[in-house]
């Protein structure tokens, strides 16, 4: 070792300048990254080393060691929670959409002057409701419209033939099979045009709304406007996502396979859509349709078919604007026969309709020959509760609004108001000068109007016979109680009953009008409010108020509905990324939310390889020709294996070896 030593006593020292250089160059390496980290932080938080004099090393590291993990803390983190809640897609689609110069079809679209059939008596007008005949008598292919407020003729919609009704939805699936292919870019464009165009038209959707329908512009903005705006707002930000492939877990036995479901456009869908809210009919489906990949066929109600006619051309002329084709969304105007003709097409995959049960089981029966898939929602019955902890002051709004928007022709509007006995009176006191003191009349033609028209004269009959009924077996009319003829039109007063029991028919059938039913609950009891709330044939929506929002949340979880709001009414039509519908009379079936949206696709179960060149091939036992004993010896194997405990699986494992 000494003559080693001293042959190479140079490189010895080489050696030693180097290892040393070496190690000082890795440690001056850690130092100076340990220091820039540190620094960074200081400056980060408004701060350098300059103001607090020299760091020692060990805070330096300390320090750089702390942002490190704050850094790869927050960066977890924001991954996370965009994984959740898609932050990152939203600031892009909002940024798309301010972004994003969609065309002005304004000039494209050709609305009705809005004192059209607003003004006094006109040629073909009448002041009685049995006299405006849907079908012209000189012409039975056309359909008469007229202005519920005052009965003057509006003008006329074709009254489509099954020929007619068959050759749209050929023209709609023609359509279907070129947009199918379409971007969720190019289908959200068409949805921004829909949104400029109703943002600055809003005066003149609502007029034509109160028009044709009667109800208040208020009601208008509220009911047709506000929930369409949101329903496009909705799918714009949340639509892709819906439609996204849904990954499936696998289980062990196919751990070398990928799951996943896709949601496949249907086709085309057919639309029956109801006279209470003629614009957010027209596009609820249509929206949800389109932006599926879908065409569109809607059969609007005879009723308020003129203003349909102008809606539908806004829906067209979005398309046609965009570059693709109108022939995509058809409107089907006409009597029952029409909506028949639609629901029995060939060309239509799937029914969404709304209206009434009666008319809702026509509808089953029509597609049940062609096994074809239905979505009905019937209306309901919802319950309104009132505890006795509650400020009255602060619920009474609440009541008036549940109650007589639209006219009480609200899918979930409040039929029945239950209130606790012990502020009963103190209510009923309060509430009957309100609605004694509310304003009916022509909505277009005065401003201060709370209460419009009825849309069909039929529907005032019924809720005569209904109020007649319940007073006949003990029930009070407060106020209103009749048809109000002095407006000339078809009104119904708006109507406070009281001591209504189950034995009326107006406790179970729907009623569709401006009648504000109190029902007593006796003892201020939860568990009888809840058996009154769930004794009734329907079940949409309901909601309770309490000042325990606990309190209120247990007795409405306890409801036999399809939807509850607990200290509010109405919000879950607004929040569109819940689904919509009920339960018993109610319906089934969903539209908003991803469960609507997915509703009209296709759900295909997909199944790939996971892994490039790994295939699944069968097992020489269980495949042909077969051994009946090895079968069996290796199925149970398999059995064993991944479904038994810890000795079966040994048992599972030594089968599978004896018998492969």
């Amino acid at each position: 070792r000494r003559l080693a030593t001293s042959v190479h006593p140079t490189r010895d020292r080489m050696s030693c300048t180097t290892a040393a250089s070496t190690g000082g160059s890795c440690a001056a390496a850690d130092s100076g990254i340990y220091a820039f980290l540190a620094e960074l932080a200081f400056r980060l938080a408004s701060s350098s080393t300059a103001e607090h004099g020299p760091a020692t090393p060990e805070l330096t590291r300390l320090v750089a060691v702390l942002f490190a993990i704050a850094v790869v803390s927050g960066s977890a983190a924001a991954y996370l929670l965009n994984k959740k809640w898609n932050l990152l897609r939203d600031l892009w689609l909002t940024v798309e959409g301010l972004f994003d110069r969609v065309p002005d079809i304004s000039d494209l679209v050709n609305l009705p002057r809005a004192n059209d059939g607003a003004g006094g008596p006109q040629n073909g007008s009448s002041s009685d409701p049995s006299s405006c005949r849907l079908v012209d008598p000189a012409n039975p292919t056309l359909l008469q419209c007229f202005n519920p407020s005052h009965l003057n003729k509006l003008g006329d919609v074709p009254n489509l033939s099954a020929k007619q009704v068959n050759d749209m939805c050929l023209r709609a699936k023609n359509s279907q099979q070129s947009w199918k292919e379409t971007t969720f870019a190019q289908r959200r464009r068409v949805l921004r045009t829909l949104q400029r165009y109703v943002v600055s038209h809003i005066d003149e959707i609502c007029q034509l709304c109160s028009l044709d329908s009667g109800k208040t512009q208020v009601d208008a903005l509220l009911g047709e406007i506000l929930t369409t705006c949101e329903k496009i707002r909705t799918l714009l930000h949340h639509g892709e996502t819906w439609l996204e492939r849904s990954p499936r877990d696998v289980n062990p036995m196919m751990l070398h396979k990928t799951a996943y479901v896709e949601y496949v456009p249907l086709g085309v869908l057919g639309i029956i859509a109801p006279w209470n809210y003629p614009f957010h009919n027209m596009l609820n489906h249509v929206l949800s349709g389109i932006f599926s990949g879908n065409a569109v066929v809607t059969k609007c109600s005879e009723h308020t078919s003129w203003s349909s006619m102008y809606f539908h051309n806004i829906c067209q002329a979005a398309l046609e604007a965009n570059g693709f084709d109108p022939e995509l969304v058809q409107l089907c105007t006409g009597l029952a026969e029409t909506g028949k003709a639609l629901v029995e097409c060939e060309h239509v995959d799937k029914i969404f309709f709304t209206g009434s049960p009666n008319v809702g089981r026509h509808v089953m029966r029509g597609a049940a020959p062609f096994l074809k898939p239905v979505v009905l929602e019937l209306g309901g019955k919802d319950a309104m509760v009132f505890c006795e902890d509650v400020k009255l002051s602060d619920v009474i709004p609440w009541a008036m609004r549940g109650c007589f928007q639209n006219c009480g022709q609200n899918c979930c509007g409040v039929e029945r108001l239950f209130v606790y006995e012990s502020i009963a009176e103190d209510f009923i006191s309060a509430i009957v000068d309100k609605v004694a003191n509310m304003v009916q009349g022509c909505p277009v033609n005065q401003n201060a109007v709370d209460c419009g028209a009825m849309v069909m004269d039929a529907q005032i009959t019924l809720i005569q016979a209904l109020v007649d009924d319940a007073v006949a077996k003990g029930a009070k009319v407060h106020c209103g109680g009749k048809r109000n003829d002095s407006n000339g039109g078809q009104f119904y007063s708006p109507t406070v009953l009281s001591g209504v029991s189950s034995e009326m028919r107006i406790w179970k059938e729907e009623v569709f009008g401006p009648i504000m039913c109190l029902i007593t609950v006796p003892g201020d009891d939860d568990e009888t409010c809840i058996q009154m709330v769930n004794d009734c044939p329907f079940g949409l929506g309901s909601s309770v108020y309490s000042a325990s929002t606990s309190r209120a949340l247990s007795i409405g979880s306890q409801f036999n509905t399809g939807m509850f709001t607990a200290n509010d009414f109405g919000v879950n039509y607004l929040i569109q990324s819940l689904p919509f519908g009920g339960v018993k009379e109610s319906g089934f079936g969903r539209f908003a939310g991803p469960e609507g949206l997915r509703s009209c696709c296709l759900e295909r179960s997909i199944v790939v390889d996971r892994i490039p060149g790994v295939r699944t091939s069968i097992p020489s036992p269980i495949g042909y020709p077969m051994d009946t004993k090895r079968g069996m010896g290796f199925g149970k194997g398999l059995i064993q294996l991944f479904y038994g405990g810890l000795l079966d699986k040994v048992a599972g494992v030594v089968a599978l070896v004896r018998n492969g």
